[in-house]
């Protein structure tokens, strides 16, 4: 037996709740930085920004499970619903800081979406994974039958590149760091695309 089936049967007896409550950690740190001063000058906008960040990271952990599973055999199937859950989480957050402490005028929140392009495209990523969030469930699955569950939930790989456009945008400028997070997308991307070209194929 090698090391990661050894691993791949340790994480098979782990429960997946430990996953929520751990992935949400970074999300309750970062709101007691803001309150307690230590995001600096911008505490509201350094906020927006982390929560936004950390729910792209979760994302890209999500997209990275069927590869990672594909090239290494480590196997992260059964906890990729969390990841994805936990990024909502922190996009609801990040979303929340935006409409209530950053604009605080909800009668510019269209005008903000449409003026900003970096912001509808931010929109239209969470549009998108809505309808993932409300439909991460076994109730969900055995309602919609698991071929249109599928389907439906591949707008994850329209979406999260669209997040990583997003943060590309929102840098105003092609800096280095949101590049490194768009590349990272579109590369997993493509490898599973290689995936699916070789159970295809096979």
């Amino acid at each position: 037996m090698t090391g990661v089936q050894r691993v791949n049967i340790a994480l098979a007896r782990l429960p997946t709740w430990p996953v929520y409550v751990a992935g949400m950690l970074p999300a309750a740190w970062a709101v007691w930085l803001g309150a307690t001063g230590g995001l600096g000058v911008e505490p509201i906008n350094a906020l927006e920004d982390r929560l936004g960040l950390l729910a792209l990271q979760f994302l890209i952990a999500g997209l990275a499970v069927t590869p990672l599973r594909r090239w290494t055999g480590l196997n992260l199937i059964r906890f990729r619903r969390a990841l994805g859950l936990v990024a909502m989480g922190h996009l609801v957050l990040h979303l929340t800081v935006w409409l209530v402490l950053d604009l605080r005028d909800w009668g510019l929140v269209w005008a903000d979406i449409v003026k900003r392009p970096y912001i509808t495209v931010g929109m239209l990523a969470f549009a998108l994974l809505l309808p993932l969030a409300a439909t991460s469930s076994n109730r969900a699955i055995r309602s919609l039958g698991p071929l249109r569950w599928r389907r439906l939930h591949r707008l994850v790989y329209l979406a999260v590149p669209l997040g990583g456009l997003h943060f590309v945008m929102q840098a105003k400028g092609w800096q280095v760091e949101p590049l490194v997070y768009l590349a990272t997308i579109l590369g997993l991307l493509a490898l599973r695309v290689g995936v699916t070209r070789a159970r295809i194929a096979a």
